[in-house]
């Protein structure tokens, strides 16, 4: 049993002052003192709110932080990333992927949802790190029969493998410009058929839609839709290059879409996520870093705050509240999971970070919600399903994994 004893602790909007109590991996009571705790943690001057949801990234690519900078994005991949993907090996992976989930835990995250190669690698490095996870096995077919038979024969060996973890599990066609219809199709059959998620670029850039309406003669979301493709199992990132009557066809389909503001400004995609007009329709809209190569910074504190001016600056200062992007990166995200997760209640997964209310950028504190977004948190404490896996800002042994993780890092580039 764990005792938070003293913190300000963010109900919904509301902040209450007292107790959190956690029994196994559920938050037992509010506001109730317990004495017979095993732990007892000192929350006076902390805020305790809800873990952080990344819903879009690609942990392993901590390898490739800065490594290809100031690209846009078709040169980026082409030039940069798929060459050097060509060469990963488990071992990378592990390793950079286990430096990404400290990264997030350290920063507030406590679940991600990842796409990328060896996910059982991934899926190594969250269970020796404790934080939650949705990892899927990704795949491209360059529109050849031969490569997608391939590519479907080692996505269902990857999830089968993924199973023996304590991990949600995902298909992870890459995008339409690198996946053909038929694999698209293919992949919600498969997502159907083995209960799991699809995970997804969708619209990110202008060339991508205009190259596939001249391919196609019609808009991506609705070709997606006529093969089955849209559901509630889909969560599609970026989303940004999308028509009025997509952004209604996604919400009747219960589709999330994963806005990625940091990834989109720094490769230029062109514009915004329409979020005025998904939060109208009523998409279930929630935020993702994208990987390091992209942002440089797995942190959603960083995320919600340029979601929250890049939405500001498109569609005007009354467009967007800070709390939309805190909802997020926490309630709306758990929604779409099927988690009880997102919320700090009676009943709910304890998935609790501690934010340090005595930090200068913190002062004066008239708006939690609104510091929280803006005003560059400091993580003290962060406990997944009931356990504390930071404590004081640190994570136990990333020293040595720092140490591992640059060696092998200096090897891969030489």
């Amino acid at each position: 049993m764990i005792l938070i004893q003293g913190a300000k602790i963010l109900l919904g909007e509301k902040i209450v002052e007292g107790n959190i109590t956690i029994e196994g991996n559920e938050i037992a009571s509010i506001g109730e003192k317990k004495d017979k705790s095993d732990v007892v943690i000192d929350a006076r001057g902390l805020a305790a709110i809800p873990g952080l949801f990344n819903c879009h990234t690609h942990a392993a690519m901590t390898m490739f932080r800065g490594y290809a900078e100031d690209m846009p994005l078709q040169e980026w991949l082409e030039k940069k990333i798929w060459p050097a993907e060509m060469r990963l090996n488990e071992k990378i992976v592990y390793l950079a992927s286990k430096l990404a989930c400290v990264e997030m835990l350290k920063s507030g995250t406590t679940f991600f949802l990842d796409m990328y190669f060896f996910p059982s690698a991934t899926a190594r490095a969250v269970e020796e790190t404790g934080i939650r996870a949705c990892l899927s096995s990704a795949f491209f077919d360059f529109f050849s029969e031969e490569i997608l038979e391939t590519s479907m024969k080692r996505v269902e060996k990857e999830l089968k493998e993924l199973e023996n973890f304590r991990v949600m599990r995902a298909i992870a066609p890459h995008a339409v410009y690198t996946v053909s219809m038929e694999g698209l199709r293919r992949s919600a059959e498969m997502a159907g058929r083995e209960d799991v998620f699809i995970h997804f670029h969708l619209a990110e850039t202008e060339k991508e839609v205009v190259e596939f309406r001249k391919k196609y003669g019609k808009d991506i979301v609705k070709a997606l839709d006529e093969i089955g493709f849209l559901s509630s199992r889909l969560f599609c990132a970026h989303s940004v290059w999308l028509e009025r009557e997509e952004i209604e066809l996604l919400a009747r389909r219960k589709v999330n879409a994963i806005h990625c503001p940091t990834s989109n400004m720094k490769l230029s995609v062109g514009k915004a996520m329409n979020y005025p007009e998904m939060r109208k329709a009523g998409v279930n809209v929630l935020l993702g870093t994208d990987g390091a190569a992209s942002n440089n910074s797995l942190s959603i504190f960083n995320e919600m705050k340029f979601c929250a001016l890049l939405q500001k600056f498109s569609y005007g200062a009354e467009s967007f509240k800070a709390v939309e992007a805190f909802k997020m990166a926490t309630e709306n995200a758990g929604k779409a999971f099927g988690i009880k997760a997102g919320r700090i209640e009676e009943g709910w997964l304890a998935d609790i970070v501690l934010v340090d209310l005595n930090q200068i950028q913190f002062s004066p504190c008239h708006d939690l919600i609104a510091n929280l977004v803006y005003s560059n948190a400091t993580v003290d404490t962060v406990i997944v399903d009931g356990k504390i896996v930071v404590e004081g800002g640190y994570f136990d042994g990333e020293e040595k994994l720092l140490e591992e993780f640059s060696k092998e890092v200096e090897k891969f580039f030489m």
